[in-house]
């Protein structure tokens, strides 16, 4: 019965994580994993913001370059910070 608790626990932990994405990734107009471990999101105004590995948002410097896993170079442009939290808010409140 505990083995069945945990499991629900987990899964009801992973899909909460997923659906807290979903927003600013269909927000966004491209969604870029960087080299350290951090997601870039491109929204379609062309400003920028970064979510760190534990899926939180972070500040980035503005001309700051950043590598993504295949190797290139992009800079950051206007660090939109509570744009990206209130996105990555939505899944975790309901919507």
């Amino acid at each position: 019965m505990l083995k069945k608790l945990l499991m629900v626990v987990a899964t009801s932990a992973l899909a909460s994580t997923a659906f807290a994405g979903d927003a600013a990734r269909t927000e966004a107009k491209q969604v870029i994993d960087l080299k350290d471990g951090t997601t870039l999101y491109i929204f379609k105004d062309g400003k920028m913001a970064m979510e760190d590995k534990f899926g939180r948002t972070m500040r980035m410097k503005k001309d700051t370059v950043m590598e993504t896993k295949a190797g290139q170079k992009i800079i950051m442009h206007g660090d939109e910070v509570a744009r990206l939290d209130t996105l990555l808010r939505q899944g975790h409140e309901g919507g």
